[in-house]
């Protein structure tokens, strides 16, 4: 059973045009309402980042909800996890946040939390689906939801961020460089990392509605790198525009990745007797990480590419820790879902704990050339249906044989094909990639 509006992260969409309307958003903040309203009166806490479209769709959730007769608590700005922590705290029975990740302002998206801070399950999903399909009705004058501002709502979260930090953790003597996309976390990551006592230079952090994750942000660390580079930073922090991923820049002005991030993350845990049994990665996880995970004695296992999928395998394993490439990062012993400020403050204790630097702490994980062709082609189809590509990686799987690997899929969202490959020989990686690139496109295109 399909949905037609929710995917693997809510509904998102550009602003004005289908299904970001806000008409629509009215009508689907109604319908989460009536869902709501089925298991007894509840309240729902919105949460927006900083796209100047924030204000409009949460003025159209709060009619919705209130026309279904649930209260609503505003936030305003607020990083997606801090969302989902107050939720939970607050007593609500729903989250709603407004906000496209990591998308340009352009974009924007709803996504939902349920009361115990984590993602909606299918069943609820395809219930707000249901409701849709149906007019609006109002509840009668009397029973109309409310709606009320939550003034202490970023001092709540700050605190709780620092909470996740062992205890006795200082920062003091580190400078740190803060870039947080212009996006949510603008006012509240700059003050848990100075409330530890590190120097922190805050950059991106001058919303004006219209720069979120506009050329700033962790989806463009080169601007991260120049400044610890020009400030003579140990350390430079990047979120995106919900604050949900997490690169960081060592004072080389080294990029590190969302798998190096994990690593450090799993090695601190060893370090503090919380030894995960495993680490969830994903299909596009760098194998220099899966060897370095089962090097420690831990097991390492791969999801489908979405921290949705990072999060269900978690559950499944019994694990606690996991996370993408891109710099989601899932520690559920700390939090009920992907953190930025959260994963930083892991990987900053261990550079507390043990003296070493960030370039030094990562120096554990050899990462393998990994090199990426996207195939545009006519129409959705299998790879694989084709013998001469099966063929070729084939091939590329016996050349690589225990040092490398090869993954072949087909987007889900578009007619594209992916080919990736990696090994310790970058040059081979190079020409296996082009050679299995070639048959599809000679196959499909």
């Amino acid at each position: 059973m399909n949905k037609s509006f929710f995917g693997t992260d809510g509904i998102r969409g550009e602003v004005g045009k289908s299904p970001m309307t806000p008409e629509f958003i009215l009508k689907l903040g109604w319908a989460a309402g009536k869902v709501l309203a089925k298991k007894g009166k509840g309240k729902a806490i919105i949460g927006k980042d900083t796209r100047i479209s924030g204000y409009m769709y949460e003025s159209a959730l709060e009619a919705g909800l209130a026309a279904a007769g649930i209260d609503s608590l505003l936030l305003g700005p607020m990083p997606t996890p801090g969302i989902a922590y107050l939720t939970r705290t607050l007593g609500a029975q729903l989250g709603v946040v407004i906000s496209a990740s990591h998308n340009p302002y352009m974009d924007n998206g709803i996504k939902f939390f349920s009361a115990q801070g984590t993602k909606l399950s299918d069943e609820i999903e395809y219930e707000i689906e249901s409701e849709l399909n149906k007019d609006i009705s109002t509840v009668s004058s009397s029973e109309l939801g409310k709606a009320k501002r939550i003034e202490d709502a970023q001092g709540r979260y700050i605190e709780f961020c620092k909470s996740t930090a062992p205890p006795m953790t200082n920062l003091e003597g580190l400078r740190i460089v803060v870039d947080c996309a212009h996006g949510a976390t603008y006012h509240i990551a700059p003050n848990v990392f100075a409330e530890l006592s590190a120097e922190v230079i805050p950059i991106g952090v001058a919303p004006n509605g219209l720069n979120i994750n506009d050329g700033v942000g962790s989806t463009f660390p080169e601007n991260l790198k120049q400044e610890v580079i020009k400030h003579r930073a140990d350390i430079g922090i990047a979120l995106d525009g919900d604050g949900d991923r997490l690169i960081m820049v060592d004072h080389k002005g080294e990029i590190v990745d969302g798998d190096e991030i994990l690593y450090i993350i799993a090695m601190q845990s060893i370090r503090n007797a919380e030894k995960p049994k495993g680490v969830v990665g994903t299909l596009m996880s760098n194998l220099g990480l899966e060897q370095a995970i089962k090097k420690e004695g831990l097991k390492f296992a791969r999801a489908n590419v979405g921290d949705r999928y990072v999060l269900e395998k978690l559950k499944q394993n019994g694990w606690f820790l996991g996370g993408e490439s891109s710099g989601h990062i899932i520690c559920l012993n700390k939090t009920t879902t992907g953190d930025g400020i959260v994963s930083a403050l892991q990987v900053l204790a261990g550079i507390h704990e043990t003296g070493k630097s960030l370039n030094e702490l990562k120096s554990g994980m050899l990462k393998f050339p990994q090199q990426l062709i996207n195939v545009k082609i006519r129409q959705k189809v299998d790879p694989f249906s084709s013998q001469k590509v099966s063929t070729a990686v084939q091939y590329a799987e016996k050349t690589l044989a225990d040092n490398g690997r090869v993954l072949l899929r087909a987007s889900g969202t578009e007619p594209m094909i992916r080919v990736m490959v990696e090994g310790s020989d970058a040059q081979l990686v190079g020409e296996l990639t082009k050679e299995i690139a070639n048959e599809v496109a000679n196959e499909f295109v």
